[in-house]
């Protein structure tokens, strides 16, 4: 399993940042080969994706999410994934955003893939897309601010 780590600084608020990743459904927005992110309820996402040309569909549990500071996840079903994004307050009007995940890819492309660096390339990438999707607002598209304590935490 490899870890990717990136970050991004955007001239936003941070609880406008952190309102604008609670909305999952806007993902395919700025991520590149999100297809769609369902939803379910407050901790449970159904995602589809295509990488390396291999579609997939999985689910994904939110394990832990502080409002404004963090919103992290592990998947339940199909490749074998998990991260956090955390989210700074650099100034008033700037936030940091960034996004750890680990990754066990499945399937020769999507190993090739990971082995190229396409997948440390993407999540750049969609980080960037990020930034770029929340300064170009003048609000977030909504916001959840429910919190979820980690396992354990009670």
């Amino acid at each position: 399993m490899g870890t990717i780590t990136e970050s991004v600084d955007v001239e936003v608020p941070v609880s406008q940042a952190y309102n604008q990743w609670t909305q999952f459904e806007a993902f395919p927005e700025f991520m590149e080969g999100v297809e769609e992110v369902r939803q379910l309820d407050d901790t449970h996402l159904h995602w589809v994706t295509e990488i390396a040309g291999v579609k997939r569909e999985f689910d994904a549990t939110i394990t832990e999410q502080h409002p404004d500071e963090r919103v992290a996840w592990k998947s339940v079903s199909g490749p074998t994934h998990a991260g956090v994004i955390t989210f700074h307050r650099l100034g008033d009007a700037t936030t940091r955003v960034t996004a750890q995940m680990d990754l066990d890819p499945e399937g020769f492309a999507e190993k090739a893939a990971d082995k190229l660096g396409v997948l440390d390339r993407r999540v750049k990438g969609d980080m960037q897309r990020f930034k770029e999707f929340i300064e170009r607002r003048s609000h977030e598209t909504g916001g959840w601010r429910g919190d979820v304590p980690r396992p354990g935490a009670g």
